[in-house]
This record gives C-alpha cells, sequence and structure tokens, in this order.
C-alpha cells in the first residue's frame, strides 16, 4: 500500500471509533433504540465477553464450550489464556449473576493460582478485548462533559466560570470517572426511564443504575443551577442541560479510562491508591464557598479510573491493607474524597494473587468469629487458576514463550492438533560474536518438554493399573486410550484429583532451560549436515532433569518426585520417534484414505442389509471379494481359511459386527448426527482401521527389507539396501513430518542404533 492509503485506513479506523459528541436529548434516543448501550459495568463486561462467542475444546479428557473471548481475538491472541477453561466458565457465570443481582452482587471476584498460569495474562486479555469491544457499534461506552463558561461568577482554573460565550473547545471537561450520562438525571425521572429501557431490553438481565453525579460533575451541574435559578428559569433542568453545557461522548474503553489496575508496585496512602489526593496548589485556587472544591482533586486513584467498567487489584498480598477498605464498595456503591464529599462507584472488582494472600487472609482463621477478616472472606468469590494439564496447550504455551508466535491451536480433529504438538521449532539466535544463526528443535522436541512438565503436575497415586502418568496425560490431552481395538474414553477412568495443576514444572524453567540450550554448543558432527544445530528431545529432556538440583523454586521432595517421571516420557517419545521412522520406511504400504472408504462403506451395507452406488449411481450389493482382501492384505487379520469363498466364516462377520459397525455407531453417536453417512466418517475413529493408515513394526520392515542392517545405518556401504532404505526413509521423513535433513538423520540414527540391539 502508499502512504496515502496507510493515513486513508487510519482515518477509517478513528471514524468508526468515534462518534460526534451529541446533546443528552440525542443520547436518550438513543439507548431507547439500544437499550443495552446504557449497561452497568457487569453487564458491559459479560456482553463484551459473550459477544465473541464460543468454541469447543477438549481440557482433561472432556468436550467443553469456551469462550473466544480469551483468546484474546481482537490482539491476534497475543494474550490469549491457554486452558483453565473451566475457571474462566464459572468466572463469566459468577459475572453473570452479579450482573442480573441474584445475590451476589456484593461479591468480589478473586482469582488465585501459582505464578505462570495465565492470571496477568487474563488482566491484558481483559483489557484489550474491552477496548476493542468499545470501539464497536454494539459496545460503545458514553459518559459526559460539562462547560460552563459564560454562565457567570468568578474565573478559575481547571474548569473555567469565566463571563465569555463558551466557544473554545478548551471550555469542555470530561467527568474524570466516567460517569455514566443517565446519572443526570433526577433519581425518580431516572428509575422511570430504566423501567422503560428494560421492557424493551432482549435480555434476561435489566440495566442497573443507581449511581449520581459524580463530585466533579455535580460541582459543575451546582454552578449551572445556581446561575439559572437566580435568573429565575422556569425549564431549569433544561437550561443545566443544554448542548452548550452539557454533552455526551463516547470514550474508548482502556486503562485510566474505564479499567483501573492497582499494580504491586503502586504506593500511597489508602485513599491515594483507591481514589486519588487533593492537589494543594489547587485547593488555594478554587473557591468553594468554604469547602474543598471536587475539581482539585486528581482522581487517579484505582476506582476512580476504573468508574463504569472494571477495577483491578494486581498481586493483591501487596495491598491487603486496601481490601477491608473495599467492602463497602460492591455493599454501597460509594467511596469517599473527604469526610463530606463522597462519590458513587459502578464497577466491577477483581483481585488477583498467588496463592500467599490466602496466607494472610487466613492468619486470624483460629479466632473463627472474632477474626477481622472474616467480613472480607465472605465477599471474595475465589476462582483458581492451575498449571495446565494437557499436553497440546503446553506445547502452544511453550513455542509462544519460545517464539512470540500467537496463533491459536484450532483444529477439527486431534490427528491435526497431534501435529502442531509434534512440530519442529526453528529459532534464531545471536551469538557472542554478534552472528545469527537458526537453531532448530527437531521434532518430537517441544512435545518431550510438555509432556513431562504435565507430567509432573498429575497425580499418580490414582492410576489404574497397567497405565502410567503418560498414559493420563494423553487421556486428559485427546479424551481416550488407544486399547488395541478398542479405545477406553475419559469417563471409563476413575482419575479425579483436586490437587493436579496446582503443582508441578512451571512453562517458565522449561522455557528457561530450552533458551539455555538454544545459545549452548553441541558437540554432533557431520560432514555435510549441520547437526550442530539441532536440539533433540532427549537434550532438553535431560537438561530439565539436571537443572532441577540448581532451581531454587523446586524442594528436595519435589526434585525427587519429578525424577521418577522422566523414564515414562521418554519412552513415549521415543516410540514416537521409532513410529515416524517406521512410517517413513514403509511409506509406499500405506493404504491410502478412498481405499479405506469404501471397505467401510460395504462393511456397513453387509450389516446392515443394505444396497450402496456403483460408480454409475445404481444401487449394487455390497462385494464380498473387495472386503475380503481388504481383511486378509491390509487388515491383517484374517487368511483364506476364514472364508468359504467370498463368503465370512462366524469368526470375520462377528469382527465387522463388533469392530467395525460398533465403532461407526459409536462415531454417529459421538457427533450427534441425525444424517450419519459413511463419508462423514474419519477412519482414524476406528482403531482397527486406524492402524492400516501408516501402523506398522519391526517385523513389517524386516519382512519388506531383507538385508536392511540397522547397525550399517549411520554409515551404510555404498550399494546396499541400507543405504537405498536409508535414503527413502529420510526424504519421507521430511516429506511426511516435517523433519529437516539434519533431524531426520539424528532421529533415525538414534532409533536404528537402539534396534540394532534386537535386530538379530
Amino acid at each position: 500500500m502508499t502512504a496515502d492509503e496507510y493515513i486513508e485506513r487510519a482515518d477509517d479506523a478513528l471514524r468508526e471509533t468515534y462518534e460526534p459528541p451529541m446533546e443528552l436529548e440525542e443520547y436518550v434516543e438513543t439507548v431507547l433504540e439500544n437499550p443495552a448501550s446504557a449497561a452497568h459495568a457487569s453487564k458491559y463486561l459479560l456482553s463484551a465477553i459473550e459477544a465473541a462467542g464460543t468454541r469447543t475444546v477438549v481440557e482433561e479428557g472432556e468436550r467443553k464450550e469456551r469462550y473466544r473471548f480469551f483468546d484474546d481475538p481482537h490482539n491476534d491472541g497475543e494474550h490469549a489464556i491457554l486452558g483453565n477453561t473451566e475457571t474462566l466458565n464459572a468466572l463469566v457465570d459468577d459475572l453473570r449473576s452479579i450482573a442480573a443481582r441474584r445475590g451476589k452482587e456484593e461479591k468480589i471476584l478473586w482469582l488465585d493460582g501459582p505464578t505462570a498460569t495465565g492470571k496477568s495474562e487474563l488482566k491484558r486479555c481483559l483489557i484489550n478485548g474491552l477496548r476493542e469491544y468499545s470501539k464497536t457499534e454494539a459496545g460503545r461506552r458514553y459518559t459526559v462533559e460539562w462547560n460552563v463558561a459564560g454562565v457567570g461568577g468568578e474565573a478559575a482554573s481547571g474548569m473555567t466560570y469565566g463571563d465569555g460565550v463558551p466557544t473554545d473547545e478548551d471550555d469542555w471537561y470530561p467527568s474524570p470517572v466516567q460517569v455514566h450520562p443517565l446519572s443526570v438525571f433526577p433519581e425518580p425521572v431516572r428509575e422511570k426511564l430504566l423501567e422503560e429501557l428494560n421492557a424493551t431490553l432482549e435480555d434476561h438481565i435489566p440495566i442497573h443504575l443507581e449511581a449520581r453525579l459524580d463530585p466533579f460533575s455535580r460541582e459543575a451541574y451546582d454552578h449551572l443551577e445556581e446561575q439559572y435559578r437566580r435568573r429565575d428559569v422556569e425549564d431549569l433542568f433544561s437550561a443545566i442541560t443544554d448542548g452548550k453545557h452539557l454533552r455526551v461522548k463516547n470514550y474508548v474503553v482502556d486503562l485510566g479510562r474505564g479499567i483501573g489496575v492497582l499494580h504491586s508496585e503502586d504506593d500511597g496512602s489508602p485513599k491515594e491508591r483507591l481514589v486519588g489526593s487533593w492537589m494543594a496548589g489547587m485547593l488555594q485556587q478554587l473557591d468553594s464557598r468554604g469547602r474543598k472544591n471536587p475539581q482539585a482533586f486528581s482522581y487517579d486513584g484505582v476506582l476512580s479510573q476504573g468508574n463504569g467498567l472494571l477495577t483491578v487489584v494486581e498481586d493483591a498480598a501487596q495491598h491487603s491493607d486496601l481490601l477491608g477498605k473495599l467492602l463497602n464498595v460492591p455493599d454501597e456503591g460509594t467511596v469517599k474524597l473527604d469526610k463530606g464529599i463522597g462519590m458513587d462507584i459502578d464497577t466491577q472488582m477483581m483481585l488477583i494473587s498467588n496463592p500467599d494472600l490466602e496466607t494472610q487472609l487466613n492468619r486470624h482463621a483460629d479466632r473463627e468469629d472474632a477474626d477481622p477478616l472474616k467480613a472480607l472472606k465472605r465477599r471474595l468469590d475465589r476462582h483458581e487458576f492451575t498449571y495446565l494439564t494437557n499436553l497440546s496447550l503446553e506445547a502452544e504455551l511453550l513455542c509462544r514463550e519460545l517464539t512470540n508466535e500467537t496463533e491459536i491451536w484450532e483444529a477439527d480433529s486431534y490427528d491435526k492438533l497431534a501435529a502442531k504438538i509434534r512440530e519442529s521449532v526453528v529459532v534464531s539466535v545471536r551469538g557472542a560474536d554478534g552472528t545469527v544463526r537458526d537453531r532448530e528443535l527437531a521434532p518430537h522436541t517441544i512435545e518431550a518438554a510438555a509432556l513431562y512438565a504435565v507430567g509432573t503436575r498429575l497425580d499418580d497415586e490414582t492410576l489404574p493399573p497397567g497405565l502410567d502418568i503418560v498414559d493420563k496425560a494423553l487421556v486428559y490431552d485427546r479424551g481416550y486410550l488407544e486399547d488395541g481395538d478398542e479405545r477406553r474414553y475419559k469417563e471409563e477412568f476413575e482419575f479425579g484429583d483436586a490437587t493436579e495443576g496446582k503443582g508441578g514444572i512451571p512453562v517458565t524453567y522449561t522455557r528457561d532451560v530450552v533458551a539455555d540450550l538454544l545459545h549452548e554448543e553441541t558437540d554432533r558432527h557431520h560432514p555435510t549436515l549441520n547437526v550442530e544445530d539441532v536440539i533433540m528431545p532427549r537434550d532438553v529432556l535431560n537438561a530439565m532433569v539436571e537443572g532441577l538440583e540448581d532451581a531454587p523454586v523446586f524442594s528436595p521432595n519435589e526434585r525427587a518426585e519429578y525424577e521418577t517421571r522422566l523414564v515414562p516420557v521418554k519412552n513415549h517419545i521415543f516410540g514416537q520417534q521409532e513410529a515416524d521412522v517406521i512410517d517413513a520406511a514403509m511409506r509406499q504400504k500405506r493404504v491410502d484414505e478412498a481405499t479405506v472408504e469404501e471397505y467401510l462403506e460395504h462393511v456397513y451395507a453387509w450389516v446392515e442389509g443394505e444396497t450402496i452406488e456403483n460408480d454409475r449411481g445404481e444401487p449394487t450389493d455390497p462385494d464380498p471379494l473387495k472386503m475380503k482382501v481388504f481383511e486378509i492384505e491390509h487388515l491383517g487379520r484374517f487368511d483364506e481359511d476364514d472364508y468359504e469363498g467370498a463368503a465370512p466364516t462366524e469368526g470375520v462377520e462377528a469382527f465387522r459386527s463388533e469392530k467395525i459397525l460398533t465403532a461407526l455407531n459409536r462415531y454417529a453417536w459421538r457427533n450427534r448426527d441425525e444424517d450419519f453417512r459413511i463419508s462423514d466418517v474419519d477412519p482414524r475413529e476406528i482403531p482397527v482401521i486406524e492402524t492400516v493408515l501408516g501402523s506398522h513394526d519391526w517385523d513389517d520392515v524386516r519382512r519388506t527389507y531383507g538385508d536392511l542392517d540397522p547397525a550399517q545405518w549411520a554409515d551404510p556401504p555404498s550399494g546396499t539396501e541400507t543405504e537405498a532404505v536409508k535414503e527413502r526413509t529420510l526424504r519421507n521423513m521430511k516429506e511426511l513430518f516435517g523433519y529437516s535433513e539434519a533431524a531426520a538423520e539424528l532421529t533415525s540414527r538414534h532409533v536404528m542404533g537402539q534396534v540394532s540391539y534386537r535386530w538379530d
């Protein structure tokens, strides 16, 4: 694009974001047409979340609906919260109850959990999402601004009470706390207006607004009222809110404007942190008839900034002295600037903390009813964030930490998700000499690190016999476990442990280990390939375990426990690498999906006594010979003795009915599709069929390549079958699984080195 086109796009973006200021009457007409635009804070926050829609995810082996808002869609996923969907859904449910005032309006939302679990990302996600939602037509947020120039009275700094006619935009002063425009109306009139709005509102949550004008706006209102009353103006409210004195304008929600965040490093007295402070110099200039003038207040406290929408106290344990003072805010909706000056607040309060806040809150618990913090604890609605217990989510998070890529991993099948988990990752690093080089994390390396971290977070004491921690991690991630020809789904296991995800290796530790490896030299060499730039899964796993000893975040007991989780992870990852090498070597033996789908169609019709369509679209009986050939040659389950000609014996009939048709019907049931079609089936959903689509073993390899010698794999003699198989295998590893030439060489050497011990 040209420079002019960029400027034009920027103009369009701002034009769509802002509306011209309007008079109060025009604003009332606007909200009568679109009542949702007058929503109170918690209802507006809920609307912003719901507007982004939902998507289906699998977490801890169960399908759940997730609000896309928490994927940070407006910011390309930069601050997406991965996992913790159940916690986020519960948070939204509570927000819905608060917005509807179903007995929870006095609650303060409390987000608790260890570091690196996504709590801070939630804060950023809220800021991004609310900012972008407020730029849309559906999410417009409004406040008022005042102009009292030319009404009489003394001139003063701040809001000028001069004698001139208001012609300068500098004479307009917005409410410093984003006061709701309907707060201008006298309470009886406002209640009637809200009643009419809620009668036409297409929502089960009515709009609530009890806040009066903020002290700054009240000062302007009172001044205008006094001047016009002296002039004996009959329509007093109309004069005060005339377009030359009052305008309604929309604003983009952002930090300090509808969103207040109190950070851990913020200091000052409780009042300064909550609402702001008096400015001594301004107090001397602004005369307010013997009392403090609210125009001389800074309004930079967290509640002032968050009025109208959201107030967040980050790292709440650092501000525990404030928590007791927050009690009256959700209860009464008001705070004080001074003894005689109060300010109504409409904001959704949220605390974010590590587990240390709970310790502070319980320090007087032994006093029971005399506990001075009991009232506060009763108002806190706790939502606990935990470490991720899904392999795919942890792999996605680790990739984000290492590459700054923010794409959300969405897939319509687990196979596609599994491909993302196992992918290689290339990271550019700058060496001490200033040169930049690419380091490759070989396929399965991110998977290995993520699986090990997740494995340390899961409980292994409730594992059923025959399962290890890797099996549990796989069930949690994809919802099932392969068991021969069957799949055992999550509901068949009794896992559950409330402590899962509360401890274990955090992603920050894994990230730091991998980052250090990226800058370390390896002792690998090859005459033509840059194998020294490749980091393998075993490199990362070994470094993670070795680093436990020096990491102060882990206790001696934790270190010992985490070390025991390593072996099953190493075994699983080697199995994955082994499968890649076998599948690459046996690529020409793979059965294409069209052949598999044809077999399924014939079996389904044969069991159900139905016909199929031939190439000419004519109905015909299923072909018994095609089914026989597939079952003997591809499935390898039967031989000629299991058939009488092409007709199946009882064992084959049972196989088709119990293993094939049952799986097909299970697939249809799980997908709840009333119009079931064979063409809709993913063959990989049927375990016995999945094995045909590429799963082989070393016996198959040995039968296919009789002269293959794994012991010669590293440097095969010229002209041998080993050389030919290696060349073909490495090429297929690159084409099928995305290996680089160097990573394929290292992985295949590692696998063949282990296989050579048992080859003969």
